[in-house]
């Protein structure tokens, strides 16, 4: 027999049925100075059905039952198939159906790429890992576009609103999914070490096709339809269109040795694989193959800025609503002063972050369509690395925080904390690491001086009347008068500079004063090791918490 030996309280309901969109204050402001007001009844109907029990649960259920690699069928037959669980695929058709994997290609006009950009924002507080085919496929398009006879084919399955998850040659397919393959075992980032090499079948350079023998340590997302992928031929590295099939309706050869043991991103299936003879057609020039697919890499970029700044929206939202609805010392968490502390400095980065996010979205948009516009290439060469390391690397202590908000709560599996936390290092490493991406940010300032001189001068304009804007702009500029030898070795410190310049300019111009006053004092002030909870007045904090989480 049991009986009751005591009353379940003090425990916190679990959010759900809410609208991810319209509870954004900085999401919904920012997508109207966007121009994407077109696209924000879509993002409202998006969002509340993001914010619902059912779709919710699917981000659950994608994880808690991870992709199975099936190399053989029951009669001894290669099939080199991955099964998920239905989950997977209905996020998948989820941002199949928003267009997220192709919505500024398919509608170019002004706001797209923000309109986009918004949207991935809110699925990825959902689920982390059915968006890296979403993102590939995206990145891919405007490369594949360079290839007229190829994309001629590719065209309507790239563009398709509908998911389709059957495992059959290109021409059987409703869609397409494309993934991408750089490294190898023995190079890692460094992609000159590659090995594997493609030998020509008929015809050599772009368009023709080849045969390609090696691995690839690291290929994402294997059951895509094809793979922009990386191999040697005579004048170095190219680039090629790798399908899962051939034209001859027969499986490729590219041999699934195993799926990665991750710690997060568990819904997708990341492989190594083999090729053997594998079927691909050259892409971009010959011996160009980095420059070709660095392309797909950039844009991918932005994408692990928008996911990781989601990140930080859906563990903020996730602490705040614990704070409001958990009891400590006889009172709620969040009317405790250094709780309320706390949770305003997190809405403050996560603000920030949005604001950076959407900035950059709208800049490589006008980048690309106004090839005349240095200042918006400059935000978006030089800022989106930047971007990358700084956004990606704070999540990792952001979501930890905000599971800290939650005690031992926050630390099972039962609940959404644990999962975030184990998602946040994926961006800040896949892409390019932190170091790769200052590096990259160097490189940038290098080739792009007269963009850079733009971009610090549209930041100068915010510095010019804030005092602790100027101090952080002057200790910029006294780090790249520096020899040129030593700004490897400081690359961390003065793009850590260049983004919170960054992202105290967008506050002062799209926040109200008081916030932005308080995320520069805290942030700009401070040159390193400092931890949330540590804004020096509680003044701002009522606003800020009621402009982050007005629900």
């Amino acid at each position: 027999m049991q009986w009751q030996t005591h009353e379940v309280t003090n425990q916190v309901p679990q959010l759900q049925d809410y609208n991810l969109f319209t509870t954004d204050v900085a999401l919904t402001q920012g997508i109207q100075r966007a121009q994407a007001a077109w696209h924000a009844e879509a993002l409202t109907q998006f969002g509340a059905e993001l914010g619902s029990q059912a779709v919710l649960e699917l981000g659950e259920l994608a994880n808690r039952h991870a992709p199975e690699l099936h190399t053989h069928d029951r009669n001894g037959q290669r099939i080199d198939m991955v099964e998920f669980h239905p989950s997977w695929h209905a996020l998948l058709a989820l941002l199949r159906k928003e267009n997220l994997h192709a919505l500024p290609w398919m509608q170019p006009r002004p706001g797209a790429q923000a309109a986009r950009a918004a949207g991935y924002f809110l699925q990825s507080q959902v689920e982390s890992g059915s968006l890296c085919p979403t993102t590939m496929t995206f990145a891919a398009i405007p490369v594949l576009q360079n290839e007229t006879a190829l994309f001629a084919t590719l065209q309507a399955k790239l563009f398709s609103s509908q998911h389709d998850a059957r495992d059959l040659p290109l021409a059987h397919k409703h869609s397409i999914l494309i993934g991408m393959g750089m490294t190898e075992k023995q190079g890692g980032s460094d992609l000159r070490g590659n090995t594997t090499r493609a030998r020509p079948l008929s015809g050599i350079g772009r368009g023709a096709d080849y045969a390609l023998t090696g691995h690839k340590w690291f290929f994402s997302a294997p059951m895509c339809d094809a793979h922009l992928v990386l191999a040697r031929t005579d004048p170095g590295l190219s680039c090629f269109f790798v399908p899962r099939w051939q034209p001859d309706g027969s499986k490729n050869s590219v041999l699934i040795q195993r799926l990665k043991d991750k710690l997060g991103n568990r819904s997708n299936s990341s492989a190594e694989v083999e090729f053997q003879d594998a079927y691909g057609i050259m892409i971009g020039e010959e011996g160009r193959g980095i420059p070709t697919i660095i392309e797909m890499a950039n844009t991918t970029r932005l994408d692990c800025v928008i996911g990781s700044a989601a990140l930080m929206r859906q563990a903020f939202v996730q602490a705040a609503h614990h704070a409001r609805h958990r009891s400590a010392f006889g009172r709620p968490l969040a009317a405790q002063p250094l709780m309320r502390n706390v949770l305003a400095d997190l809405a403050l980065e996560s603000e920030a972050a949005t604001l950076l996010m959407l900035h950059l979205a709208s800049a490589c948009e006008q980048s690309q369509d106004q090839p005349q516009n240095p200042l918006q290439h400059g935000w978006q060469r030089i800022m989106t690395p930047a971007a990358k390391f700084w956004i990606c690397k704070r999540t990792l202590e952001f979501c930890g925080e905000c599971m800290e908000v939650w005690g031992g709560n926050g630390y099972v599996e039962s609940g959404p904390m644990a999962r975030m936390y184990r998602e946040a290092p994926v961006n800040s490493i896949w892409e390019g690491s932190g170091n790769v991406m200052c590096l990259d940010v160097l490189r940038a300032i290098a080739r792009e001086t007269e963009e850079f001189h733009l971009l610090l001068g549209d930041l100068q304009q915010a510095a010019a009347a804030h005092p602790v804007l100027q101090r952080m702009m002057q200790a910029l500029r006294c780090d790249l008068m520096l020899p040129p030898e030593q700004h490897e070795a400081l690359a961390r410190r003065l793009v850590q500079r260049l983004v919170l310049l960054a992202q105290g300019a967008l506050m002062l111009r799209h926040a109200p004063t008081p916030i932005a006053e308080a995320f520069i004092a805290s942030r700009c002030d401070t040159e390193s090791g400092r931890v949330y909870g540590t804004l020096a007045t509680a003044a701002a904090q009522t606003a800020i918490l009621e402009r982050a989480w007005p629900v």
